[in-house]
């Protein structure tokens, strides 16, 4: 039987989603959790892999099982996950359902935050300068961006993939003054190895005037990297939504 399960995630105790070979990951946490409670062993495939310190509000992974899951397999699975990991549903799939292959859009946001907050130390990045930052300077670079389809300037280098095509459908930041946060949000069908924080980089040198708009269209006009690029710290990136042609939960 294929199970797909919906979760969430505080990245800051794991290296990651996928298994890395001597340190904690998500992905090898819940194989293990699931391959005690089923007593076989058990391989999960998420929907996309996270870099260290990343968040995720909502994830969906899909494993396959011999037989039936045990009546209360989502209790026992909670309680012998670390607290940095909240499995929330579990549902029985066709065997052709596969949760990469079949999402068709994934969403992430950003946090930036305003002040500091001792409390928010690994949920959103305080930029001490964010008083300097110029917002609409910053929503001209996001706005940019859907009208382009290749982000090589936008990939972490060394990753290996064949193709820097991504299909952005929106791009838009949002204050929240009470709140003390400026938030950004991103929606595509694939996004690249530190593809969100590389542009929220380039969003942030903007606002700081240290490049300019025609600068960024100039980086994906040509697929050359931006002379002056800047990953943004990983704790303030959070995925928050994946969507199916079918149901997961």
């Amino acid at each position: 039987m294929r199970y797909f399960i919906t979760l969430a995630y505080h990245g800051a105790r794991f290296n990651g989603w996928q298994i890395q070979p001597n340190a904690p990951s998500v992905q090898e946490t819940l194989e293990t959790a699931c391959s005690t409670i089923l007593r076989q062993p058990i391989g999960i495939t998420g929907c996309g892999r996270t870099d260290t310190g990343v968040h995720a509000r909502y994830y969906v992974a899909h494993f396959d099982a011999e037989g039936d899951l045990p009546d209360r397999f989502l209790l026992a699975l909670n309680g012998i996950l670390p607290a940095g990991i909240g499995v929330y549903s579990v549902r029985a799939m066709p065997p052709e359902a596969h949760a990469r292959y079949d999402a068709y859009e994934r969403s992430y946001k950003y946090y930036i935050s305003l002040r500091k907050n001792p409390f928010a130390t690994e949920s959103a990045w305080f930029y001490p300068q964010n008083r300097l930052l110029d917002l609409g300077k910053m929503q001209e670079v996001a706005d940019v961006l859907p009208k382009y389809r290749d982000f090589f300037p936008f990939c972490k280098t060394h990753s290996g993939v064949d193709s820097y095509t991504c299909e952005l459908r929106s791009a838009h930041w949002e204050l929240l003054p009470d709140e003390h946060l400026l938030v950004f949000h991103i929606t595509a069908n694939r996004f690249l190895r530190g593809m969100v924080r590389l542009i929220v980089g380039a969003c942030v040198q903007a606002g700081m005037g240290q490049i300019t708009v025609q600068d960024v269209q100039k980086a994906l006009d040509e697929q050359k990297s931006l002379k002056k690029s800047l990953s943004v710290p990983p704790q303030g990136l959070f995925l928050t939504d994946v969507k199916y042609p079918y149901p997961v939960f």
